[in-house]
């Protein structure tokens, strides 16, 4: 069964994913566009450097060449984001990307992409579902990619240049090339250091990249940029001097940093980094979007400025949605992905790189300074992660434990309310919280916790395990 999680469709490859399976999807979305009656308005199709992206790209091509729908191929690996720029700025009703993001290398797997170049919605990943039930193979339509070609059914474009120069335009190069920073990039084996490296270099920053040759399986590390897998760049980072160290995911939709001591930066100090220098030193004004698993000082960001913070589910497409709703500053998620008003409407960790570097520029300040900043004004909360893995058998279990008991430990803490939206989130009166729900791309419980010290977010942590038995 091929089932849409909250980042796409991701399967293990020669398990689920197969030629098969990757054109039942693209077949069921060319049925729903065809029922919608985009077809004229054309789909770009774009793959990122894992085992099989490359030819799954070229399978989905063909299928929806082949139900009367010009296709705008990408030829080269390109970043997530340069498919949703590209998208939307072609006025396309639908996209894809071969990608399974920051899962492990036997994995891969298929964005969709609606109007404007965002994460498609529950709406529309519940018809493509519902579409592939319907199918059997006989329904496939393909035509050979070369005919299609030939045809004008499939184009190849290459839009990396204009995805650059819209990045180049909209940070302040003047003031990062007078900063003169020496920046470290690990794209994790992925697909970001062309399109980064080109941004920074034409700003004159001194930079350097590791781990950029194509590995498909990303040299035994999980292509996802944390405090564990980065530990050559945080390293790295503090030897040498950098001003900044870079990571970005296997499609280079999410970002992790260091800082110039060699610290990991957590997704969740991005956020508010990046939201405080937006309203403090560049004096934008407007609301931010955040998922339930990520921090609450921004809301004391926000309201300090006189703005409003929003929480959404987990899942991109809810921060867009918002956003778009109140035309918010930022958006983003405590798994390192984040968008910002005037950008494409999706998770991109080369633009959010960018206006990093352009942050330490204008500022003057070093990332660990300005962190020192916003705690000495807002208070420090710690937040404690654990993915947690089970047998399948007791997936039904933990369930019913979270959703139908709706069973919580005996906590320390006076516990103000709790929501059901998106897993189970306890809010406590101290200002903390508990979040545990299932993941959306990998079968694994996500445990959250936030605390004002790292012992009581650990320990709440350690309680949740407990009583979960996971």
């Amino acid at each position: 069964m091929i089932q849409f999680g909250t980042g796409g469709w991701r399967a293990i490859i020669g398990d689920e994913f197969t030629r098969e399976n990757v054109c039942f999807v693209a077949q069921a979305l060319a049925q729903v566009m065809i029922n919608e009656k985009v077809t004229d308005r054309g789909f770009v199709v774009g793959f990122d450097r894992r085992f099989l992206s490359d030819k799954a790209s070229r399978w989905f091509a063909e299928v929806m060449a082949a139900n009367g729908i010009t296709v705008s191929f990408i030829n080269k690996y390109v970043p997530t984001p340069v498919v949703m720029f590209k998208a939307k700025n072609m006025g396309c009703a639908y996209s894809a990307c071969i990608t399974a993001s920051h899962n492990p290398a036997d994995y891969n797997g298929i964005k969709v992409f609606i109007e404007g170049g965002r994460d498609a919605d529950e709406v529309i990943t519940q018809k493509i579902e519902s579409a592939i039930a319907t199918l059997t193979a006989a329904d496939i339509k393909t035509i050979e990619f070369d005919d299609a070609i030939e045809a004008g059914s499939i184009v190849i474009i290459n839009p990396m240049n204009e995805f650059v120069d819209s990045i180049i335009d909209f940070v302040d190069m003047e003031a990062i090339r007078n900063a003169s920073l020496k920046v470290l990039i690990d794209p994790m084996f992925g697909v970001a250091k062309n399109a980064l490296q080109t941004v920074l270099i034409s700003a004159r920053c001194e930079v350097d990249v590791i781990n950029d040759n194509e590995n498909p399986g990303f040299d035994g590390r999980m292509p996802s940029p944390s405090a564990a897998t980065l530990f050559r760049l945080k390293h790295l980072t503090a030897e040498k001097g950098y001003d900044i160290g870079i990571g970005t995911d296997g499609d280079a939709d999410r970002l992790g940093i260091i800082d110039e001591k060699g610290n990991f930066v957590s997704a969740n100090e991005v956020l508010m980094l990046l939201y405080y220098y937006m309203l403090k030193y560049k004096g934008w004004k407007g609301s931010v979007v955040r998922n339930i698993a990520t921090t609450h000082l921004l809301d004391a960001i926000a309201a300090d400025h006189g703005e409003k913070c929003f929480e959404v589910p987990v899942g991109f497409k809810h921060i867009s949605s918002q956003m778009e709703a109140d035309d918010s500053l930022i958006g983003g998620e405590s798994s390192g992905g984040l968008t910002i008003r005037g950008h494409i409407k999706g998770k991109d960790g080369v633009f959010a790189s960018s206006i990093l570097v352009e942050m330490i520029s204008v500022t003057g300040k070093k990332i660990s300074e300005l962190l020192d900043e916003i705690y000495g004004k807002y208070g420090f909360m710690y937040t404690a992660e654990g993915d947690c893995k089970f047998p399948a058998k007791e997936r039904g279990r933990i369930y019913d434990k979270i959703y139908v008991e709706k069973a919580l430990p005996a906590f320390d803490y006076e516990v103000e309310k709790v929501s059901y939206e998106d897993g189970a989130k306890v809010y406590f009166k101290n200002g903390g919280w508990a979040l545990a729900r299932f993941s959306g791309t990998e079968p694994l419980l996500r445990l959250f916790v936030e605390m004002a010290t790292k012992d009581e977010a650990e320990a709440v942590l350690e309680q949740l395990k407990a009583f979960l038995k996971v």
